[in-house]
């Protein structure tokens, strides 16, 4: 747990603060939910002593936890200021017991002593541990909380302007299906405070990492950094493109020539973003034959060895093969086997609702593509087919240019336009001269879709609209897609 963000000497030591008094009583309250009975102070001012007056209290109240003192030497309280010195004889006169640790006169070597005495006592001793620290401080609890967190845990993050959610999830499943120790966290959905108890040994924290959360982090430094691309995004948070680039770039801030970066041959932005990075530098391409993963002849290449034909994944597009290909190399940092790669991939059906593979039903392939909620995402699922394709289009009326998908329409045969926008893209399916249709819902348009359709047929849902015309979320326009596509089975 953080002290607040103020160090002591900065609001004089003042314990009754209101700073101070919300962490002793965050400090309460931990001790009692998860029953503490053990606690153990290095007597420090700050945080040690706000600590010691929590658990001096519970004591008065009857709660049974015993307190000790480790004091670093036998001159220790002279380094107290006046004001706190009587404070200080009153927390050691209360405590159950108290212990010098080494019988030096002060110096910077009795507080490592200390801190080891205080590692030594309590780690693997006890099921849980906590400690109030704050990280800017390099000695005192802080170096306790790193010697005993150092347990050899890695770190691989993820970012990018599109796939690192696939890439993130690819990454994971590898590592899981090859036997590692291996926990899925960050902007995924499981936030990594989740597991910081429960680390054990060895484990690979694979984590996928947003522009929101880099925005925040000064000290974050990854084992291995995956960045997919960098495109124009988010700039209604960021405010500049230029602050975006750089903020992603923070994701490399901190590595040095031991720690990996592994890097998009073709996203010239992510390049020219991270050019200073003092990384170990990898790259993936899927247009050019390189020193890392690349594609060749419809197959994926890790370096020279061959992983998977591309005739084998149910992953469509050239932005999914580049998505594997990082994620191959990310897994390959840790010596992940190409037999577990393999097994993973052919049977990976998609990130849920991002160009998802649902289903073959009767000779036509369904893919679930809800979460293209803007124009730019349609155009990249359309780019992924050779087949013939019906694409479900429309949703929420945000004046989306869907002329802008006039490029990507050799391969549509049909238009099927539903939601608030229906009419427009009507227009738009005319103006191309492909047969358009207008239902009220996507259950209406997805029997249309399979209606007009043929053995050897896509039928794919990629709005390129949001959903909140007739939807809570986009997912549940997908699950509803999904739902009626099989029942044509």
């Amino acid at each position: 747990a953080h002290r607040p963000s103020k160090l002591p000497q900065e609001f004089g030591y003042d314990y009754n603060s209101p700073a101070w008094k919300v962490t002793k009583q965050w400090i309460k309250e931990k001790l009692i939910k998860d029953k503490c009975t053990y606690a153990l102070t290095g007597m420090a001012l700050g945080g040690d002593t706000v600590f010691a007056e929590a658990v001096l209290e519970l004591k008065a109240k009857g709660y049974p936890i015993k307190l000790e003192c480790a004091i670093p030497c036998k001159n220790h309280s002279s380094k107290w200021l006046t004001s706190s010195k009587k404070l200080y004889d009153d927390i050691l006169s209360k405590a159950d017991k108290v212990t010098l640790v080494t019988d030096s006169e002060y110096n910077s070597k009795v507080m490592s002593d200390r801190n080891k005495y205080l590692v030594d006592a309590l780690v693997g001793k006890y099921d849980k541990l906590y400690a109030l620290w704050n990280e800017d401080i390099k000695t005192g609890t802080g170096q306790c909380v790193r010697m005993a967190k150092d347990k050899n845990i890695k770190i691989l993050a993820i970012t990018g302007s599109n796939g690192k959610t696939t890439t993130t999830t690819l990454t994971y499943n590898y590592l899981k299906e090859d036997g590692k120790k291996v926990v899925l966290a960050g902007n995924i959905g499981y936030p990594l405070c989740n597991f910081i108890d429960s680390l054990e040994e060895d484990t690979i924290i694979v984590m996928e990492t947003s522009c929101q959360q880099l925005e925040n982090l000064d000290k974050f430094k990854p084992d291995v950094a995956i960045m997919t691309n960098i495109v124009e995004a988010h700039i209604d948070f960021m405010k500049t493109y230029d602050h975006y680039k750089y903020v992603k770039s923070k994701l490399l801030k901190n590595q040095t020539s031991k720690d990996v970066a592994i890097l998009n041959k073709e996203s010239e932005e992510l390049l020219n973003a991270v050019k200073d990075a003092k990384s170990n530098k990898k790259y993936f391409s899927s247009k050019e034959i390189l020193e890392g993963a690349y594609l060749k002849n419809n197959k994926i290449y890790y370096y020279d060895e061959e992983i998977i034909d591309i005739k084998d994944l149910k992953l469509r597009g050239i932005h999914n093969y580049e998505n594997i290909m990082a994620s191959v190399m990310g897994a390959k940092e840790f010596n992940c086997s190409t037999e577990s790669i393999r097994k993973v991939l052919k049977s990976f059906m998609g990130v849920e609702h991002r160009l998802e593979f649902v289903d073959n039903i009767n000779g036509r392939i369904f893919y679930n593509d809800t979460e293209a909620t803007n124009i730019k995402c349609t155009q990249i699922a359309l780019a992924s087919f050779s087949e013939p394709t019906i694409v479900l289009l429309g949703g929420l009326e945000r004046g989306q240019n869907f002329n802008d998908l006039k490029p990507f329409c050799d391969n549509v045969k049909a238009i099927v336009a539903s939601g608030q926008c229906k009419e427009r893209v009507k227009e738009f399916g005319e103006s191309i001269s492909v047969p358009t249709y207008m239902c009220d819902y996507i259950t209406d348009a997805t029997e249309k879709a399979y209606e007009i359709s043929s053995p050897g047929d896509v039928i794919l849902l990629s709005p390129g609209s949001a959903s909140w015309d007739q939807f809570k979320q986009c997912e549940d326009r997908g699950d509803l897609f999904k739902k009626t596509a099989r029942s044509f089975k």
